[in-house]
């Protein structure tokens, strides 16, 4: 089984790339982030036609998730218990027997902003929710865009990305809670010295020059047996691209 998730940073610009991913890789879940979509417009015909069935949460402008999945999704939550937000952020849904929690985490903006009291508002929320869903589901994937680094190893240069936004102690430590509660970094655990970046500013070439971020992550339950893991780099050549690329694993 192949699940994938991928910030698609508008739908509406990134369907053609959206579709043909569906096409070549044909993944079994695909979740998105960055909709940017409101319900009334999201491009069910064209999904469904591709052979996937769709669930989604949207916004204009701004936020939106949806998930993408060749079987029936059930049990669809899409709003984070515990925090009173407008903003289109989460969908879960039980998907053959494994539940899947769809996230695009608060970017935080800066350090010490009310953006970021409000990123550790949401991030807490989002850990009280995970401690019951996997009291319910042993077989569970947290995937999204997390707006966090995990470690060094996920910035292309450490020094420069010390203590800022995406690195910052705190939201490092969440991340490490996220792994306590029983999670597996998906593709870390697979690839432990590996450098990969999911994401690249679309400012100053930084993905001509390598200057890449790995904060798109899928987190699973042991009792999923990963087999294969990566990022799909080539999604982030085509014309007009995210700045995020498809980031996938599989697992028997």
């Amino acid at each position: 089984m192949k699940i994938t998730t991928w910030n698609v940073n508008s739908l509406n610009v990134r369907l053609p790339h959206v579709l043909a991913y569906l096409r070549d890789e044909q993944p079994d879940v695909l979740a998105l982030q960055e909709t940017k979509t409101p319900d009334a417009g999201f491009p069910v015909a064209e999904l469904e036609a591709a052979g996937y069935k769709v669930i989604f949460s949207g916004q204009k402008t701004y936020n939106g998730v949806a998930m993408l999945a060749r079987s029936s999704m059930q049990q669809v939550v899409n709003d984070l218990p515990g925090l009173d937000d407008p903003q289109r952020r989460l969908l879960a849904a039980t998907i053959d027997g494994m539940r899947v929690v769809n996230v695009y985490i608060p970017n935080g903006q800066e350090i010490g902003s009310d953006k970021y009291a409000y990123k550790m508002r949401w991030l807490q929320a989002l850990c009280d929710f995970l401690q019951e869903e996997l009291k319910q589901h042993d077989r569970l994937v947290l995937l999204g865009d997390f707006n966090i680094a995990p470690a060094d190893i996920d910035v292309h240069d450490p020094t420069r990305w010390q203590g800022k936004i995406l690195c910052s102690e705190p939201e490092r430590e969440f991340f490490s809670t996220l792994l306590q509660l029983g999670l597996i970094d998906g593709v870390r655990s697979l690839h432990p010295e590996k450098e990969m970046f999911s994401w690249w500013d679309y400012r100053m070439s930084a993905y001509r020059r390598g200057w890449g971020v790995r904060i798109d992550h899928l987190l699973v339950t042991h009792a999923l047996a990963l087999s294969a893991a990566g990022v799909a780099v080539k999604y982030r050549e085509l014309d007009r691209p995210s700045d995020h690329a498809p980031v996938w694993i599989e697992f028997e």
